[in-house]
């Protein structure tokens, strides 16, 4: 059989998975992606993330530019990448100070990836949404029959 080159793609991918039988991931490795994707998959980071791609940000505007978070949790998620070193931050000795936050050439990597993301999304995202509505609509006709067939096998359910 030949092989195309999406399926060779495809199967680079899957052998390099955490867990497939020929991984080069280690369990140490494993255990960093687990906290990578449970980073990105955050309600804040990549929204935080997106908020400083345009340069060095106060955390009021931040805080402006990502509605609906907290201070607490931008405090939280801005402790949390400037640990990773994905974002830096500035203290000047002005009066009132100024702090800013920045993304690191490391942070500007992870908006890329998010970018392709974003991008895939845009393109695909349509059809996911008609996969599910499908998806659901199936689930749904498949519970009434259920509920239609208990009622015929007992039609003196739920009477006193």
């Amino acid at each position: 059989m030949v092989s195309t080159p999406h399926d060779v793609r495809q199967q680079s991918a899957a052998a390099r998975m955490p867990g497939a039988p020929d991984s080069p991931c280690d369990s140490e490795t494993h255990e960093l992606l687990k906290e990578m994707l449970s980073l990105v998959s955050d309600r804040w980071t990549l929204l935080v993330i997106a908020a400083l791609r345009e340069g060095p940000q106060r955390f009021s505007t931040i805080q402006a530019l990502v509605r609906g978070v907290s201070h607490r949790m931008l405090s939280k998620t801005l402790r949390c990448l400037l640990r990773d070193g994905m974002v830096t931050r500035t203290a000047y000795a002005e009066m009132p100070p100024r702090v800013e936050y920045e993304l690191t050439a490391l942070g500007l990597k992870l908006l890329d990836l998010v970018g392709g993301v974003v991008d895939w999304t845009q393109s695909h995202g349509h059809d996911v949404r008609t996969n599910r509505e499908q998806f659901d609509r199936k689930c749904d006709e498949r519970e009434q029959l259920g509920r239609e067939r208990v009622d015929r096998e007992q039609p003196d359910r739920g009477r006193a």
